[in-house]
């Protein structure tokens, strides 16, 4: 799916709409928003999986790795729109835990290669009810009817804008 053009640039907005944001309650404006609505998924995700001491970054980080296969941290840290330091320090605690193994690339010794562990596969499957749980919470305030619309219509603020980001997600 060809992404939408970007965003323009404030300077090229009109100032009647300048005005309109500076008016505009802080709680009512879309950055604002969209931190409140961060912090409050990761608060639920947190609760959610309690039990197995897990965060939102490891996870996303564990299933990259189950849907991708062994991979480079350079190709996970592009798949979850980490940059390489904090993808290294993720992996590292990750593989303290044994939910992933990491090697020197047998192509390039420069590289590392993680890879997901049994452990760490079994520790997705134990994760798929309270994720869900997580993700179904973040959205319950949203009739049924329009959940998936608002899904939709994230995606497509996130893929407009997707090359604005200090880690652009490379698919």
């Amino acid at each position: 799916m060809d992404a939408p053009p970007a965003v323009s640039h404030i300077d090229d907005t009109e100032p009647d709409q300048v005005l309109a944001w500076r008016n505009t309650a802080l709680s009512e404006r879309p950055g604002f928003l969209i931190r409140r609505l961060h912090q409050i998924h990761v608060a639920l995700f947190m609760e959610e999986c309690a039990a197995e001491g897990i965060t939102p970054v490891q996870y996303s980080i564990l299933t990259a790795l189950e849907q991708l296969g062994p991979s480079e941290q350079v190709v996970l840290s592009r798949a979850v729109g980490l940059d390489r330091a904090n993808t290294a320090d993720v992996i590292s605690r990750l593989a303290q835990r044994r939910f992933v193994q990491s090697r020197v690339s047998r192509t390039d010794r420069r590289k590392k290669v993680a890879e997901l562990t049994g452990v760490g596969q079994a520790l997705l499957t134990r994760l798929e009810s309270p994720v869900a749980r997580a993700h179904e919470r973040t959205i319950a305030a949203l009739p049924s009817d329009e959940r998936a619309t608002f899904l939709r219509q994230l995606l497509l603020l996130v893929e407009t804008n997707n090359e604005v980001s200090r880690t652009p997600i490379v698919r």
